[in-house]
């Protein structure tokens, strides 16, 4: 118990210029990766159907996608759905033919070489519908980012409010970045991934923003950093324990989850990852760029001289 009990001694803010620098190129980086590759949206934002069938018998995927072929699919995705029996088809945009009429001509394509297939679900979502959940999610991390920057301003101060920001702008296109890399697919899961992640990482670094400012307006002769410093490794432990459940939840529901869940469980054990490093260097490395001081988190003058004279 004593070794938990102990501080530790860690200088996070020698290397801040330098992981701030490498944060920087590895954002543009970033950027310039997703505008080259982009992600891999799924029909949630680029239309077009999914459609679930069940065979008596396992299957294999060659052999469905053969079928679709021949019936005018060559652009199908085809992929197994938790067992080799049930298999996912997603196609692109069907133009006017109604959902019905498309999963007629799959169970058709595919009835013509095994029979027994039953038909699971289809969801059908058209291009409109598409691109207007494309504007609306990159609302919701707009407005988001917005209200954690106003409510940052609000509670400590605006430099810090940028620091903040900055990192979960970071968290983000880090995240997305490897989600281009590997393609996984980007649909209405994802984004409701990436949106927890914002508040995850904002969480983060409000705790460490609490300590620096309850030891800044204590520790009246230390230098800032040093305080930056004493409150990262005050909260270190509690970092560490954190992260590590939110990690062993994400990859239980990685390996067990299902495909249902994979694009969410991949986005948080990526996000929490990349949160932990800009939590400790990029918020509060920026806030330390822009000057923050101790004078900036004290009361104004007439709620000194008030409480003084009561």
């Amino acid at each position: 118990m004593r070794f938990f009990s102990r501080v530790p001694n860690i200088n996070f803010m020698a290397q801040r210029r330098t992981g701030l620098v490498l944060s920087a190129v590895l954002t543009v980086g970033v950027v310039l990766l997703l505008a080259v590759r982009g992600l891999n949206f799924g029909i949630d934002f680029t239309g077009g159907v999914l459609v679930e069938v069940n065979y008596p018998q396992s299957i294999e995927l060659d052999q469905v996608r053969a079928a679709l072929g021949k019936a005018g699919y060559e652009k199908a995705v085809v992929q197994y759905f938790g067992t080799s029996q049930d298999v996912l088809i997603r196609l692109p945009p069907a133009g006017d033919d109604s959902s019905a009429a498309v999963s007629t001509a799959i169970l058709d394509a595919l009835g013509s070489e095994v029979a027994g297939i039953d038909l699971r679900r289809v969801e059908f979502v058209g291009p409109q519908v598409g691109e207007e959940l494309t504007e609306k999610g990159g609302l919701a991390m707009l407005f988001a980012f917005l209200g954690i920057m106003a409510y940052i301003a609000f509670r400590f101060e605006w430099k810090f409010s940028v620091g903040c920001v900055a990192a979960l702008i970071h968290d983000v296109v880090v995240t997305l970045g490897v989600l281009s890399i590997f393609q996984v697919e980007f649909d209405l899961t994802t984004l409701g991934a990436i949106l927890a992640l914002i508040g995850y990482s904002n969480n983060e670094t409000v705790v460490i923003y609490d300590r620096v400012r309850e030891n800044l307006l204590g520790q009246r002769r230390a230098a800032v950093e040093d305080v930056v410093n004493l409150s990262i490794n005050q909260t270190l432990l509690r970092s560490i324990i954190t992260h590590l459940t939110t990690l062993l939840t994400m990859f239980a529901l990685f390996f067990l989850g299902g495909p249902s869940v994979h694009s969410f469980s991949v986005t948080l054990i990526v996000g929490v990852l990349v949160a932990t490093y800009s939590s400790i260097y990029i918020s509060t490395g920026i806030a330390i760029l822009l000057g923050v001081k101790r004078e900036d988190l004290l009361p104004p003058k007439d709620d000194l001289e008030e409480k003084e004279v009561v």
